[in-house]
């Protein structure tokens, strides 16, 4: 994943919850309002440059230590986040 690729957004609610933290806790790390990043998450917004890089190494992150919450499930396929 390039540092400012960002999972589907299905993907990075999934990762987050695996690991047990709240939109809010989050959103207080990255300094910005839970609504801000509720956006970023279902992907209504994307995180200014700032902000982008470390939410996708965040994310990469997640998604190495919960593996299968990073998989996508499309019918009775899974398959891998890109």
């Amino acid at each position: 994943m390039r540092p400012d690729t960002l999972p589907p957004p299905e993907i990075r609610a999934r990762l987050r919850k695996a690991d047990g933290l709240t939109q809010q806790e989050v959103a207080d790390v990255f300094g910005v309002t839970r609504v801000a990043f509720n956006r970023w998450e279902v992907g209504a917004a994307k995180p200014r440059r700032r902000h982008l890089e470390a939410y996708a190494r965040l994310l990469a992150g997640w998604a190495a230590k919960h593996p299968a919450a990073a998989v996508r499930i499309r019918g009775d396929k899974a398959m891998s986040s890109p």
